[in-house]
C-alpha cells in the first residue's frame, strides 16, 4: 500500500505575505481574477488589504460575495456564472473556511462542467481536470482549506452537509497572513482555533494515520496548545503562530482523513446553521472519550504531552487519556466554548435524525473505532 501525501504548489508564511500576490498572478501569466469573498470582509476592510495589493499592480478582478457562512449548491451555482461571465482565468480566495470551499467549487465545476448540479460533488468524485487555478488567503485560523484537497457545501434542499474530496481542488497557492487574520472576533478567533486542535486530534488518530501525518499533528497540537489562548485574546504573535498551526494541522488530515467529531458536526451545521468550529469544538472531548476504546488508545499519551500534560511518562494508558481528554476540555472552557449542545439550539428530538446523518457522513470511515448510528446517538446524548 502506497501512502499519499499532497499539498501547495508553493505557500507563504508570515505577517505582510499577501505581498506576494502579485507576484505569483504574474509569474504565472493569470490575466484577470475573480475575486471570491464575503460581505463582512469587504465592509470591515480586510478583503481591501487584499485587493489593494491588486490594485497596486494594475490586475484587474471582479468580486463575488454572495457567500453564506455555510456556504450553499446556489451560491457555488451563482459563482460559477460570475466566472464564466467575468472573463478570468484564476481566482483568488480571500476569507475563512466558507468562502475558500466555495472557490474551490466553483473552480471544479468551472473546469468540469458535468458536475454542476453541484451535489454529484459529494464524496470523492472522479472529475478529470483540474480545477481552475485558486490562490487562497485564509482570515480565519482553524479550516486550513488553503491546504486541503476537501471543500464542504450545505444541500439546503435535503438539510445535508456534503464533503467533497478531490485532489483537483487544491490551491496552487497558499498565503497565510496573519495580518488578515487580527481583525478576527474573539468568538471567531475560538471557535476557527478549536476546528483546528479538532482536525489535529482526529488526523492523529484516524485510522488512515501513518509517520509522516503523524510528525505534523502532534507538532500542531503543540502549537495550538501553546497560541490558542493568547490568541482568541488579541495577541499579534500568538494569531501568527495560529496561523502556521492550523495549516500544519491541515497538511496532516488533508491526507489521512478524520473521524466522527466531523460526522457529528456536519449535520449540526446543515439542521442548525450551527457554526462549523464550534459544533467540532464542543463534541471533541464527548467523541475522544468514545474513541479511547479503539487501537489508537496508546496515542492519547502523545497527546497529552503535547496538551502540555506533565509526567505522561509515569501515567497508565487510562491515566493518559482521561489527561488529554481533561486538557482539550480545560482549553475549550477557558476560551467560553459551549459544552453541552442544549446550549447551542439542538432539538432532543432531532438527534437521532443527527446520528443517522452522522453515521452516513464521508468522514466516518475514517474513525479509528467502528461505530453506529445507535452508538453516535448515545454520543449526541451524552453532549446534550
Amino acid at each position: 500500500m502506497a501512502n499519499r501525501f499532497i499539498l501547495n504548489e508553493t505557500s507563504y508564511f508570515g505577517a505582510g505575505a499577501r505581498e506576494t500576490l502579485a507576484d505569483e498572478v504574474k509569474a504565472r501569466g493569470f490575466k484577470k481574477l475573480l475575486f471570491v469573498t464575503d460581505k463582512t470582509l469587504l465592509d470591515c476592510g480586510v478583503a481591501g488589504k487584499v485587493t489593494e495589493v491588486l490594485d497596486k499592480a494594475g490586475i484587474p478582478y471582479e468580486i463575488y460575495s454572495d457567500i453564506k457562512a455555510n456556504p450553499t449548491v446556489k451560491n457555488v451555482q451563482d459563482g460559477v456564472e460570475v466566472f464564466k461571465n467575468s472573463g478570468a482565468d484564476a481566482i483568488v480566495a480571500v476569507g475563512g473556511g466558507s468562502v475558500m470551499d466555495t472557490a474551490k467549487g466553483i473552480g471544479i465545476i468551472v473546469a468540469n462542467p458535468e458536475y454542476a448540479d453541484v451535489v454529484s460533488l459529494e464524496g470523492v468524485a472522479p472529475t478529470k481536470n483540474k480545477s481552475v487555478p485558486v490562490i487562497a488567503l485564509p482570515t480565519t485560523s482553524g479550516t486550513a482549506a488553503e491546504v486541503t484537497i476537501n471543500y464542504v457545501i450545505t444541500d439546503e434542499v435535503n438539510k445535508k452537509k456534503m464533503v467533497c474530496v478531490d485532489p483537483h481542488d487544491i490551491p496552487v497557492v497558499a498565503i497565510v497572513d496573519s495580518d488578515l487574520m487580527m481583525g478576527m472576533p474573539k468568538g471567531l478567533c475560538a471557535s476557527t482555533g478549536m476546528d483546528a486542535l479538532t482536525h489535529a486530534i482526529e488526523g492523529y488518530i484516524t485510522a488512515g494515520a501513518w509517520e509522516m501525518s503523524d510528525m505534523v499533528e502532534l507538532r500542531a497540537i503543540e502549537l495550538i496548545h501553546q497560541s490558542l489562548y493568547d490568541s482568541v485574546n488579541g495577541d499579534p504573535k500568538a494569531r501568527e503562530t495560529m496561523a502556521l498551526a492550523q495549516y500544519v494541522a491541515g497538511m496532516g488530515f488533508s491526507n489521512v482523513g478524520l473521524g466522527i467529531v466531523h460526522s457529528m458536526a456536519h449535520p449540526l451545521g446543515a439542521f442548525y446553521d450551527t457554526p462549523h468550529g464550534v459544533a467540532n469544538a464542543l463534541l471533541l472531548p464527548y467523541v475522544l472519550e468514545y474513541n479511547a476504546e479503539s487501537p489508537a488508545k496508546p496515542k492519547f499519551r502523545a497527546i497529552a504531552k503535547a496538551m502540555g500534560v506533565n509526567h505522561t511518562e509515569e501515567m497508565n494508558d487510562d491515566e493518559c487519556v482521561a489527561a488529554a481528554i481533561d486538557a482539550v476540555r480545560k482549553l475549550s472552557v477557558s476560551i467560553d466554548i459551549p459544552q453541552k449542545l442544549s446550549e447551542i439550539g439542538v432539538k432532543e428530538e432531532d438527534l437521532e435524525a443527527l446520528s443517522v446523518a452522522a453515521f452516513n457522513d464521508v468522514c466516518t470511515g475514517g474513525n479509528p473505532r467502528p461505530t453506529s448510528p445507535e452508538e453516535i446517538l448515545e454520543i449526541y446524548k451524552k453532549a446534550y
